[in-house]
């Protein structure tokens, strides 16, 4: 069996923790290095996992010889790291998000098409393994397979992200412009944007709210709502905060021909006897809904999901020159553009048309790290269980 050489960059609680635990179970895999800037931590999980340890990923391509790299560190590292792969001919798998900004993913996905162009096997995937949960695939499904047909308004109330000022105080990259790039919507939701986006696309428009350490002793966004207009005349709401305990996991779909609801891992299709659309255009009747039937719909629980999963299928497409993967890279710039532009639309007050000017959003993120005066407080910087923080639905 061909053992796919991989390195891993980044050791924090995903990197460290996550991707290690299973990359080291995995038969298909040899795991040649890995890289972390403290060198301690290199060092540690290197041991742990009977590899080398590196503080320089350049050196790691240089010595350790992989065929593929995982990578695993703060959002802004993205760039240079993945764009420095492709020019050597490694396939990448990178965490969420793509880049902090459009401009960067952009320059990560043309490093990715330059490299192709030379190496036509080359594999970019994206670590988007909320894709692989059990509800999500049968939202998907449904979805895609025209159930509800004219879709007319999707609101999702994800508020179950919950995280207290000592997560924040837990590492000085996290919560700041400079280190992270924003909060909730760089950090917690860049799933839930591309969940949005696989479901219904890029918006045409976007209105955003964003408030900023409305909660919590950071710089950054902790409470966001935006309003969301497509072409074809479907809208959608966004809701999501790390503020708010009991939080809510509510997933509205409407279309003409019933309502799908997602909540409290139950999957609820209220399915309209004729098309409303047509109903409300031809009844008589001034006041009576449609007849709709109550439907829960079953949904495999037990299904493989997770990083793993995402991982496996990454490294079957290295091993076979190509094939199937959960998330390509090439898509993490739509979710991307969807938290740009509620940014880019808080900021302005105005409704955003996309695609937007991302210079300007770019312009605007560099000028709020040049600008800050915010000192940021570190508590407890060490490892942290993050597997409480993953969904499970």
């Amino acid at each position: 069996m061909h053992k796919v050489k991989i390195g891993l960059i980044g050791l924090g609680n995903i990197g460290g923790n996550t991707h290690c635990g299973y990359l080291t179970e995995l038969d298909s895999v040899e795991l040649v290095g890995v890289c972390d800037v403290v060198k301690e931590k290199a060092e540690k999980v290197a041991a742990e996992c009977g590899t080398v340890a590196y503080t320089d990923y350049k050196e790691m391509f240089d010595k350790s010889g992989p065929e593929a790299v995982i990578i695993a560190t703060p959002h802004y590292a993205h760039t240079p790291i993945s764009v420095e792969a492709f020019e050597r001919g490694l396939h990448v798998l990178c965490e969420k998000p793509l880049a902090v900004h459009v401009i960067d993913a952009q320059k990560s996905i043309d490093a990715y098409e330059k490299a192709k162009a030379v190496h036509p096997k080359l594999v970019f995937g994206m670590m988007f393994q909320e894709r692989t949960l059990p509800f999500y695939r049968k939202l998907k499904d449904i979805v895609d397979g025209g159930e509800l047909g004219r879709l007319t308004r999707v609101t999702w109330i994800n508020t179950a992200w919950f995280r207290s000022q000592a997560y924040y105080d837990s590492g000085d990259w996290r919560a700041t412009w400079a280190g992270e790039g924003g909060g909730i919507l760089t950090n917690q939701c860049p799933h839930n944007l591309d969940m949005y986006q696989w479901l219904f696309g890029v918006p045409a428009r976007i209105s955003g709210h964003a408030h900023i350490g409305k909660y919590h002793d950071i710089e950054v966004e902790d409470e966001v709502t935006a309003y969301f207009e497509h072409e074809g005349g479907m809208i959608g709401h966004f809701i999501v905060t790390t503020g708010e305990s009991p939080g809510t996991n509510r997933f509205e779909i409407v279309g003409e021909n019933g309502k799908l609801v997602y909540e409290n891992e139950k999957l609820i299709l209220y399915r309209n006897r004729i098309s409303m659309l047509k109903h409300l255009r031809e009844t008589t009747e001034k006041f009576g809904n449609v007849e709709s039937w109550y439907t829960e719909i079953p949904v495999n629980t037990k299904a493989p999901s997770g990083h793993r999963v995402v991982a496996e299928k990454f490294i079957e497409a290295v091993r076979n020159g190509g094939g199937e993967l959960i998330a390509h890279g090439t898509e993490g710039i739509k979710g991307l553009t969807i938290g740009n532009g509620i940014m880019l639309s808080s900021f302005t007050g105005k409704t955003v048309d996309v695609p937007f000017d991302a210079d300007d959003y770019e312009r605007r993120l560099l000028e709020l790290i040049r600008t800050s005066k915010y000192v940021k407080t570190v508590r407890d910087a060490g490892d942290t269980d993050m597997s409480a923080s993953f969904s499970q639905v």
